[in-house]
């Protein structure tokens, strides 16, 4: 369920800013074979809503997934944007570490 919350989150971060010049050349067809993409770890579903702020504060695009019914942000993506762009407002956050079936 969290890979596709994940999923879900990503397809939509990308068809919002499908007219950025970094979304079609990430998505470009000589690229498609060299996308990269982090997975951080957030402590709260909190934390997760305050970073979906700052973001939305900076311009950043980006999807906030929320999970129905239960109205529970789950994950969050953002658009395709250089690693310099990112990591001051990332650079706090982890990398996920857990694994599929890891309890």
């Amino acid at each position: 369920a969290v890979v596709a919350q994940g999923c879900h989150a990503s397809t939509a971060a990308l068809w919002l800013s499908k007219d950025d010049n970094t979304t079609k050349q990430y998505c470009s067809e000589e690229n498609i074979d060299n996308m990269h993409k982090a997975v951080l770890e957030v402590k709260s579903e909190t934390q997760l809503r305050n970073l979906s702020e700052k973001l939305q504060q900076q311009g950043i695009k980006h999807k906030l997934w929320i999970e129905q019914p239960e109205n529970y942000a789950t994950c969050l993506a953002t658009a395709p944007l250089p690693k310099a762009t990112m990591y001051p407002i990332l650079k706090k956050y982890n990398l996920c570490k857990a694994s599929i079936g890891q309890k």
